[in-house]
């Protein structure tokens, strides 16, 4: 699986962006999808997962209510929208996938097999 994620930029505190992923491969649709982040002089974090089928969803505490993962298999993409965005939401986003098929959500790094490049997110108080 190749992951190429998109839509980062510049925001002011409180508005939203949505990130994408654009997945190739064959086991896209039957993985386990998530992204993390790395802030400035910080090590990555967890951020959001989903399942395979999309039925299941976990959210880091400090992005709960604010962020939402979503997935579209047909389309071999997995995206992020952030909402009422902070400044310590900036970091560069990263989106993974897990090898393993059938595979449900997961929060740890070790967890996903591939990783795309990054996007970054900057927020502007």
């Amino acid at each position: 699986v190749q992951l190429q994620a998109s839509g980062g930029g510049l925001v002011q505190a409180g508005g939203s962006l949505r990130l994408s992923c654009a997945a190739s491969g064959r086991t896209f649709s039957t993985s386990g999808m998530g992204w993390f982040r790395q802030g400035p002089g910080k090590e990555r974090e967890f951020v959001a997962s989903i399942n395979w089928s999309g039925t299941s969803t976990y959210y880091a505490d400090s992005v709960k209510g604010r962020f939402t993962i979503s997935r579209v298999n047909a389309a071999s993409t997995v995206a992020l929208q952030m909402n009422n965005l902070m400044s310590e939401d900036t970091a560069v986003y990263f989106c993974a996938a897990r090898g393993r098929l059938d595979s449900g959500t997961a929060y740890v790094e070790s967890d996903y097999d591939y990783w795309g490049q990054g996007t970054q997110v900057t927020v502007s108080s």
